[in-house]
């Protein structure tokens, strides 16, 4: 237990103390922030501009569709008209009419024009042109007002008084879906996933990274010699268990400071928005429990020793990094097919396919916390997972000791698949 203790030790301050450790637990809490802030930024910046009205309607539909347009576009009826031009075309004269708008727009007198035609009147589309073009905020408000402004048309056509045919196609529904757990009502269903997104793409990072970190201690250790002083006085072992066990504390540690960094930011997020004069939006935590907090934490834990263990091995058995590159692909694979999987997952988390990479032990720890975030489960679905994951742990572990002992002495050369299984098989 000491020897552990002491490798545990040296493997945990190794990390913690570097500058490198500094920037990456500084970092996440810049980059949550960013996702707490950017977005109302840019929400408030994406709004149509108030000069978008500042544009000539070419009108070739021969009905009053381009004077309707030109009223929406200065706040209705009362409006101001007068900064929209609208010119009744025909189709024969409206390639000249196209031209001046053109000149008018490069001139910088108007932003654009719009051009109102018998596919319009057919619900099939719409033409602008101006300098505004690429402001998907006024593109979506002229569509919008185009599309409103049509609808009231054939109205109207039809017989249905005008201030009617205004208020049945006024009409702008919100949906907000709210998920309900066995606890109730749990916050929005959207707000939900999104987190659920960040969850299992937070796993799949920190337990690839700090995976790859015990890969290239091993590798390390092994060009550098030291790996033939230590394990004379230390047994393999307990060698590879205090590297995971170290490198994981470290992983831990980085995830609890961001964890506490991103709860103070969101208790402190309304004041902020506030003060920033920033739309605040909806939560963008889901209720998340005592119990949930702790099994995603196991999850993490779990995960990681599993692969951990797996790229222990792999270290092992190379000699240089750039043969570790290639020789842990199958491993790196196994992780990605957790990530291919995220989006039917989420489409259907109670599928056979849910159901299933959710009792992998090479998919279980980012599936299965993924499944959690959106939908309720069963005790006994989690419990079985956690005993699957954990045992699966034991045998990955125990595997790569033996890889390791092995291993941790082969200089020069990459060994191959058969040498690999003849060690697992070599007795103690």
């Amino acid at each position: 237990m000491d020897k552990l203790r002491v490798v545990f030790a040296r493997e945990y301050l190794e990390r913690v103390r570097t500058r490198w450790f500094l920037i990456a637990t500084i970092f996440g809490p810049l980059v949550f922030g960013a996702l707490i802030f950017v977005p109302p930024w840019l929400a408030s910046r994406s709004k149509a501009s108030s000069d978008v009205s500042r544009i000539v309607i070419l009108d070739a539909t021969g009905t009053s569709l381009g004077r309707s347009v030109a009223s929406e576009l200065n706040g209705g009826l009362q409006g101001d008209t007068s900064r929209t031009a609208v010119r009744a075309v025909t189709p024969a004269t409206l390639a000249a009419a196209e031209s001046l708008a053109t000149r008018e727009s490069i001139s910088n007198t108007v932003l654009g024009y719009l051009v109102l035609d018998s596919a319009t009147l057919a619900g099939r589309s719409a033409r602008y042109a101006g300098t505004n073009a690429t402001s998907s905020a006024d593109m979506e408000r002229l569509q919008k007002i185009v599309q409103t402004k049509v609808l009231e048309l054939r109205l109207a056509q039809a017989g249905v008084n005008p201030f009617e045919s205004t208020a049945l196609t006024k009409i702008d529904v919100d949906l907000n879906a709210d998920r309900i757990s066995q606890r109730g009502r749990g916050g929005s269903a959207k707000v939900s996933i999104y987190f659920a997104f960040a969850v299992a793409l937070l796993l799949y990072t920190s337990i690839l990274f700090y995976g790859q970190a015990v890969l290239r201690s091993v590798i390390d250790e092994k060009q550098s010699r030291v790996a033939e002083v230590v394990v004379a006085s230390v047994p393999a072992r307990t060698l590879l268990a205090g590297k995971v066990l170290g490198v994981g504390a470290v992983g831990l540690t980085q995830m609890l400071i961001w964890v506490a960094a991103s709860y103070a930011l969101v208790r402190l997020r309304v004041q902020m928005l506030t003060h920033m004069g920033l739309p605040i939006g909806q939560s963008i935590l889901p209720d998340i429990s005592l119990s949930l907090a702790i099994v995603l934490l196991l999850f993490f834990l779990l995960g990681y020793i599993f692969y951990a263990a797996l790229f222990a091995a792999v270290g092992a058995t190379v000699s240089n990094e750039q043969d570790a590159q290639q020789a842990q692909m199958p491993i790196i694979m196994l992780l990605i097919v957790s990530i291919f999987a995220l989006t039917p997952i989420l489409t259907a988390p109670q599928s056979t396919l849910a159901y299933t990479m959710g009792w992998l032990p090479f998919s279980a720890p980012i599936v299965m916390p993924l499944r959690m975030s959106v939908v309720s489960l069963e005790p006994l679905d989690i419990g079985t997972a956690l005993v699957i994951l954990a045992c699966s742990c034991y045998v990955a572990v125990w595997l790569a000791a033996r890889v390791y002992r092995t291993g941790l002495l082969m200089y020069g050369k990459r060994a191959s698949v058969r040498e690999v299984l003849r060690w697992v098989g070599r007795a103690h």
